[in-house]
C-alpha cells in the first residue's frame, strides 16, 4: 500500500510540473499577443479614433501643394471655391458629423460664406479617409449623394493635415489643407 501511495504522489508531482509548464507557456503567449496588439493599435490609427480626435473647432492655415509643377494651376476646389479664399477659413466638427466651415476671406473672387456639412471619417483600403458633403438648405444629408474626400494624413491635439490627390500631368500631386485647432 506504501507503494501505491508513492506512486500516486509521484504522478500528481509529474502532473503538478505538466500543468505549471502548461500555464507558463499560455502566459507567455497571451503577453506576447497582448504586446504585439497594443503596438499595432498605436501605430494603426482608425477611422474612429481619428474621427474623436478631428472632432472640434479649426482654422484651416495653408492651402499647398506637393508634386506639382510650378507651372501648374488649380483654380478652385471643392464647390468652386478658390484655394487661396480657403485660407483663414473656420471648420466646427461636432461629434455627431454635422458641422459648418465658413469663409471669412474678402479677397479677389471670394465670397465670405457658411455651409453646413455632414463629416465622417473612412478606412478606405488602409487609408484614413476625411469625407464631407454640403448640406443645401432643405435637403436632408440621406438625400445628398455627392460629396468630397481627401486623406486625413494627420491629426493630433494642436494640428491636422489633409491631402487631397489631383493628376496633373498625368500624374499625382496633391493640395495640402494644414489646420490648426482653435
Amino acid at each position: 500500500m506504501a507503494g501505491n501511495l508513492l506512486s500516486i504522489i509521484k504522478n500528481i508531482q509529474t502532473m503538478t510540473k505538466q500543468l505549471i509548464r502548461l500555464f507558463t507557456v499560455f502566459g507567455a503567449a497571451a503577453m506576447l499577443l497582448s504586446a504585439c496588439a497594443s503596438q499595432q493599435g498605436a501605430s494603426a490609427p482608425t477611422a474612429n479614433s481619428t474621427h474623436r480626435a478631428a472632432k472640434g473647432k479649426w482654422t484651416l492655415n495653408s492651402v499647398s501643394y506637393e508634386g506639382m509643377p510650378s507651372t501648374s494651376r488649380i483654380s478652385t476646389v471643392f464647390s468652386n471655391i478658390p484655394p487661396k479664399c480657403l485660407e483663414g477659413s473656420q471648420w466646427n466638427l461636432p461629434e455627431n458629423g454635422y458641422g459648418s466651415y465658413s469663409i471669412t476671406s474678402t479677397g479677389a473672387g471670394c465670397t465670405a460664406t457658411t455651409q453646413n456639412i455632414m463629416w465622417s471619417t473612412r478606412n478606405e483600403g488602409g487609408v484614413i479617409m476625411f469625407k464631407f458633403k454640403e448640406l443645401l438648405e432643405g435637403v436632408k444629408a440621406k438625400n445628398t449623394t455627392d460629396g468630397y474626400g481627401v486623406q486625413l494624413s494627420s491629426v493630433d491635439n494642436t494640428s491636422m493635415v489633409w491631402r487631397a490627390p489631383v493628376t496633373v500631368d498625368g500624374k499625382t500631386a496633391y493640395i495640402v489643407y494644414t489646420f490648426n485647432r482653435n
